[in-house]
């Protein structure tokens, strides 16, 4: 079961039921931003599992060629995660838990001094 009306087309969905852990409770819903759209979660669900929820795929774009990635371990062991969290560049998604207000932003390419959460030149 969805806690939204209408799944989305790709099949990624929030379990709500689990035949073994019965329903999941959830405390509050909470509205964050990603590449400064609303996105809804449950406050302290790991961000990108709020990111998937919301069909968002793509967190971080490679230096060299600008090849997109996302989840791979989900663990915290990789860096296909990294985003920009509040201007604070290489957050992994997996393991910051979403908070209201959040301003989360696709890391493009490697953290470095720059302030990632400005869009990238053309």
């Amino acid at each position: 079961m969805m806690a939204e009306a209408d799944p989305p087309a790709w099949g990624a969905e929030r379990i709500t039921e689990h035949s073994i852990l019965g329903l999941a409770s959830v405390a509050a819903w909470v509205t964050f931003t990603f590449d400064g759209e609303a996105v809804e979660a449950i406050a302290g669900e790991p961000l990108l599992a709020a990111l998937l929820a919301s069909g968002r795929r793509v967190l971080r774009t490679m230096p060299r060629f600008g090849d997109p990635r996302g989840g791979y371990c989900l663990v915290g062991r990789c860096a296909d995660c990294m985003v920009v969290v509040d201007g604070i560049p290489s957050v992994r998604a997996c393991m910051t838990a979403v908070a209201a207000g959040m301003v989360v932003r696709t890391q493009h390419g490697a953290a470095d001094d720059r302030d990632l959460s400005e869009e990238p030149a053309e």
